[in-house]
């Protein structure tokens, strides 16, 4: 018996972009069944059908299946065909609006003079553990001040050295919005952007406009510090969520949700710090689930995007959920961290506007 298909990519999918069509069927793909256009257990067309509802070559859409079955959205029954993995939640939940958000700065700010230390159990016991530092020798420093000379000169004929835009030069934002859609999956313009000066800068602008003094911020058990310092900075509640073998634990976090009105869920889905464990498809979406139902906002910090192996990294949870999800990206990991004191182009963050 035909089964009929529920996939219609067709209006999505533009040779045009700089996007690569395989990726571009991927997001597609991620964004129904994040909907629940395609629940668990749906079917989809066989690579040969779609390539040709799609008029692509029937290698990009095998390259596309194989993705989402590596990242763990899709699976393979055999001779029964791919199929939407039946380990995702179902989305009964998802056609709830959300909560509405107050974005307020915090009233009262307080910052604690103590420098913070890159890893942190949120109780303060336990022992630290060093991630490491690259060894910034090996960057060729000739180039790098070649490369300064000539921002500069082209900066001071152009004008440019007064006070600008506080979100940061509109060519800039303009690139990594490029960036970010073409290479992340990310729906979003220039006037989305804020540059800032590296991750923890990023993660403590958006804790003043969530938070207020005595709001809860839950985050895993095994975290970054320099978040925990920005959220008790603005004199919020730090609540701890457990962690397992496959990152936050989602159930455990209901939990805290029901006994705490949570304002924001600080998460480094991509590779949590510091088990680097990928949070899986399923685990996402029951987060985002979370955040529709008791009307928190996700706090991604994606501090290493472009470090994978086995496949293409997951898209972004701000990707297919911007209306629960403020993003954090850091460009620093792929050259050196010193480089944010002078050249916040190369060691900037992203701050998507919810």
């Amino acid at each position: 018996m035909l089964r009929p298909w529920k996939v219609s990519l067709g209006e999505r999918i533009d040779t045009s972009r700089d996007t690569p069509i395989y990726l571009q069927i991927t997001q597609a793909l991620i964004r129904d069944i994040e909907s629940g256009r395609l629940p668990p257990g749906s079917f989809l067309p066989s690579s040969r059908e779609l390539s040709t509802a799609l008029s692509v070559n029937r290698k990009t859409v095998v390259l596309a299946y194989e993705d989402l079955i590596a990242q763990g959205w899709l699976s393979s029954e055999s001779t029964r065909g791919t199929m939407v993995s039946t380990l995702l939640p179902g989305s009964e939940r998802r056609d709830n609006p959300p909560a509405d958000i107050e974005t307020s700065p915090c009233a009262d700010y307080r910052f604690e003079p103590a420098p913070p230390r890159p890893l942190a159990i949120p109780d303060g016991k336990g022992l630290k553990i060093d991630e490491g530092t690259p060894d910034g020798r090996l960057l060729p420093p000739d180039l790098l001040t070649r490369a300064y000379r000539a921002a500069i000169q082209r900066t001071s004929r152009e004008n440019r050295l007064q006070y600008r835009e506080p979100r940061g030069s509109e060519r800039l934002r303009e690139a990594v919005a490029a960036m970010l859609r073409s290479e992340r999956g990310l729906r979003l313009s220039a006037r989305n952007i804020c540059i800032t000066r590296g991750s923890q800068n990023s993660i403590f602008l958006a804790s003043q406009i969530l938070l207020r003094p005595g709001n809860a911020v839950a985050v895993e058990e095994l975290t970054y510090e320099p978040a925990v310092a920005a959220f008790k900075a603005c004199a919020a509640e730090v609540v701890s969520v457990r962690l397992d073998r496959e990152g936050i634990d989602v159930d455990h976090l209901e939990k805290v949700c029901r006994r705490h009105p949570i304002r924001a869920v600080f998460l480094t889905p991509h590779h949590q710090f510091t088990t680097t464990v990928s949070l899986r498809p399923e685990r996402r979406l029951r987060v985002l689930d979370l955040a529709r139902q008791f009307g928190f906002a996700v706090i991604e910090d994606n501090y290493d995007h472009e470090f994978h192996f086995e496949s293409q990294p997951l898209l972004p949870m701000a990707a297919y959920a911007p209306a629960q999800v403020i993003y954090v990206g850091s460009l620093s990991k792929l050259l050196l961290p010193a480089l944010r004191i002078a050249c916040p182009s190369k060691s900037l963050s992203a701050i998507l506007c919810r």
